[in-house]
């Protein structure tokens, strides 16, 4: 299970004793969750005013900042095309997979200094977050129109011999170059008409040179064959071969051109090949950063939403419960009977359920502090 309950519930004598009564319920004697502390350090309060406003700010945030972090490794799975069991191997938060970080948490005091306020705080997150947003926009874009441009090269290189490039196909010597009367045809025959087209290909217009067809490619449907004729004689070629289900493809042979097409498709995979490095680099890096930043957004919403439901002085025990898949129904029971106390009015409501005038911005409301943490970001399981 990657999905993680991050609840907290006001000190009793001492938040030990909170701690305490939690672990029994859960643990001890029915194993519904495995439960960590989550360490919250003493962040300044500021004004009720404040906290509230910054309530609504902080939902929006999380939910931006969780949009980023999945951006970001949807797009790590993208680039790991051929890998995407390696995708999880890199989506680390620093130096640890997600699970770990998340139970071991501790805030970042060198990027996030409690002495600021609340407010400063998810501000800087927010720009943070902002930049990486940009940033992955600007990267990712230029990497897909390489990465474009070669597979559009790639796909001229490959398919039936209808569409393809032939450019790769053919040699100078199987042509009759700078003539001012020849000119050689390349004819596309389905494999099951080799033989009409032996038989009938001199005859298609009155110009064609005879014995001059050659087999020169094959792919599993068709083969490519070419033919030599007098210039006048090609459009009445092109009309007979037609009639015959014959595919006269337009080509004409030119050395320039073929090694430029080359050089460019060397020159787009040497390209995507360096940057291919720095970025998966770069969406390492970023990612850790996003996540830790989403994490930290956890802990300033348990934070503000405690201060605002318990009231102060700041006296609550913030724990991370990790839920056994078959026992969620029973735990949220269980936590139910064992915080019921603190809100009179605090009937579970579903976030489903249609009630006039209440808005839980699409969150479950219990009695208890609670934020739901999932730590499986992709749509596939990797």
């Amino acid at each position: 299970m990657t999905e993680f309950w991050l609840i907290s519930a006001p000190g009793e004598k001492t938040c030990q004793q909170t701690w305490d009564k939690l672990m029994v319920a859960t643990t001890r004697t029915n194993n519904l969750s495995t439960n960590n502390k989550f360490n919250i350090p003493d962040l300044k309060v500021g004004t009720l005013d404040v906290l509230v406003g910054l309530s609504d700010e902080l939902a929006k945030l999380d939910t931006f900042v969780e949009s980023v972090v999945k951006k970001v490794a949807q797009y790590m799975a993208d680039v790991l095309e051929d890998s995407r069991d390696k995708v999880q191997e890199n989506l680390l938060a620093n130096g640890v997979d997600l699970v770990t970080y998340v139970t071991r948490f501790q805030w970042d005091m060198a990027k996030y200094p409690i002495k600021q306020s609340l407010k400063n705080i998810s501000e800087i997150i927010s720009k943070q977050v902002t930049q990486i947003d940009n940033d992955l926009k600007a990267r990712a874009s230029a990497y897909n129109n390489l990465k474009g441009n070669l597979q559009n090269l790639e796909r001229k290189n490959a398919g039936s011999l209808m569409t393809r490039s032939l450019a790769d196909i053919v040699k100078k010597e199987d042509f009759v170059l700078d003539s001012e009367y020849l000119i050689t045809m390349l004819v596309v025959v389905p494999k099951t008409s080799y033989a009409d087209w032996q038989k009938t290909y001199e005859t298609l217009a009155e110009m064609v040179v005879p014995r001059s067809t050659k087999l020169l490619f094959e792919d599993s449907d068709s083969g490519l064959f070419s033919v030599t004729l007098f210039r006048k004689a090609v459009d009445d070629f092109k009309h007979k071969a037609r009639e015959n289900k014959f595919t006269v493809r337009d080509f004409q042979y030119n050395e320039e051109e073929m090694k430029a097409d080359k050089e460019e498709m060397t020159r787009l995979s040497t390209d995507k090949k360096k940057q291919f490095g720095p970025l998966v680099r770069w969406l390492k890096v970023n990612f850790s950063e996003a996540f830790i930043a989403w994490i930290h957004i956890k802990a300033l919403r348990v934070f503000v939403e405690s201060v605002l439901r318990y009231g102060l002085p700041v006296n609550f025990q913030a724990m991370l419960l990790q839920p056994n898949k078959k026992n969620m129904k029973k735990l949220r029971e269980v936590l139910y009977d064992l915080y019921k106390h603190l809100d009179s009015s605090a009937a579970i409501i579903d976030a489903s359920m249609d009630i006039p005038g209440l808005n839980l911005s699409q969150q479950e409301y219990y009695p208890y502090v609670y934020y739901k943490i999932d730590c499986n970001l992709l749509d596939f399981k990797a």
